[in-house]
């Protein structure tokens, strides 16, 4: 059985392994001392909101929420920027079920809307997004700036 629950501090060690294997999904080297450091600031300065899918007792997805502002609208936006599921626990709904979590949590607190990005050949990614109501954006171009720090 699935449990999705929102995250704290003492869940960090549980979300390292799914974090890196993440962002090894992306192609994107992992420190764990580094995650560690990020996800206890993220989560110590409630910086993000994360809920994790544990099946049985093992950890098996998890997504991340960072909040925002909308200056049009006059109201709180959640931007979800991170949702993984275990190559071997996909196809089980267990994404549905932390975006189902996400969408709660973001209507809770009284926020306008969800807004994510997904890769343009991530399709299982974006049919699941479709499924759920979220429609893609034709009316606006993303534009980064990459800064070195």
């Amino acid at each position: 059985m699935v449990h999705i629950k929102q995250a704290g501090i003492e869940d960090i060690e549980t979300i390292i392994p799914l974090f890196t294997a993440y962002r090894t999904f992306y192609k994107v080297e992992s420190d764990p001392a580094q995650l560690r450091s990020y996800l206890y600031e993220r989560l110590t300065n409630n910086q993000c909101v994360i809920f994790l899918a544990m099946l049985n007792e093992t950890p098996v997805g998890f997504t991340q929420l960072y909040p925002g502002f909308s200056s049009l609208s006059l109201k709180n936006t959640w931007i979800l920027y991170d949702l993984f599921v275990v190559p071997e626990a996909r196809r089980s709904a267990i994404g549905q079920q932390l975006m189902d979590s996400a969408k709660q949590m973001a209507e809770e607190s009284g926020a306008c809307e969800i807004m994510l990005q997904t890769a343009t050949n991530n399709v299982s990614a974006q049919g699941l997004y479709e499924k759920l109501g979220y429609e893609r954006d034709n009316d606006f171009y993303c534009y980064y700036l990459e800064l070195t720090a």
